[in-house]
């Protein structure tokens, strides 16, 4: 990479926002949408899923074991095959980030269900709560932090993983890896890496505000 310096500040001022979909700001919005939506549609299956693991415990081995098969494929190999189904556009990311966060979120949300103590639930039928009302009411609120702290984990990985798309084409900010890379050039390169942890320490800060404000009580 000869004498240039590790970042050129101009590089970056020129390429923030051209108009371009290589910009560092579309790249940067492409990322946002590719990360954020898998851990939504995970969080939107792993809900029910979740449940119906917590109320019939014989699905819930099953369920994690297809889960756990389908995390542990690599996500390259994935994306490749994936290419063949949705082509060359975001839901070939997309598609199987959801299905990794689902391995994340669904043991989440059965452990955070199955840790609420006997005698609350037993509480709550004594006043009365219908089963739905009791799974609104008391339930899924004492059952938000352990849900949050998969959703921490299962967002701060879309994030990541986002980037390896960039292989087929499909990456975010993960296009200046291969864009700094192809042209021996770092400037990229640290862009990318910088954005990328700065965007997960966001979203990361962001949801454990989202838990203080869903559970008060912790904070009294």
């Amino acid at each position: 990479m000869g004498d240039e310096p590790l970042v050129r500040w101009d590089w970056i001022w020129r390429n923030w926002d051209t108009g371009r979909p290589d910009s560092i700001l579309a790249l940067l919005e492409s990322h946002v949408v590719m990360a954020f939506l898998p851990v939504l549609f995970g969080l939107l299956l792993a809900l029910p899923l979740g449940l119906a693991s917590a109320r019939w415990r014989w699905l819930y081995q099953p369920t994690v074991s297809v889960m756990n098969v389908v995390y542990s494929l690599p996500s390259i190999a994935v994306f490749i095959v994936m290419l063949a189904i949705t082509g060359l556009g975001q839901a070939t990311v997309i598609v199987p980030l959801t299905f990794y966060s689902l391995a994340i979120l669904i043991p989440a949300v059965v452990d955070g269900l199955t840790s609420i103590p006997d005698h609350v639930r037993n509480s709550a039928v004594a006043m009365g709560f219908t089963p739905l009302r009791r799974l609104v009411r008391v339930e899924l609120p004492l059952a938000v932090p352990v849900v949050l702290a998969g959703l921490r984990v299962a967002t701060v990985s879309s994030i990541s993983l986002v980037s390896v798309g960039a292989l087929i084409g499909q990456g975010g900010l993960g296009y200046l890896f291969i864009d700094g890379w192809q042209r021996q050039f770092t400037t990229p390169i640290v862009v990318g890496i910088v954005a990328t942890v700065l965007l997960a320490v966001l979203a990361d800060g962001l949801l454990v505000l989202a838990q203080r404000l869903l559970t008060p009580w912790r904070r009294a």
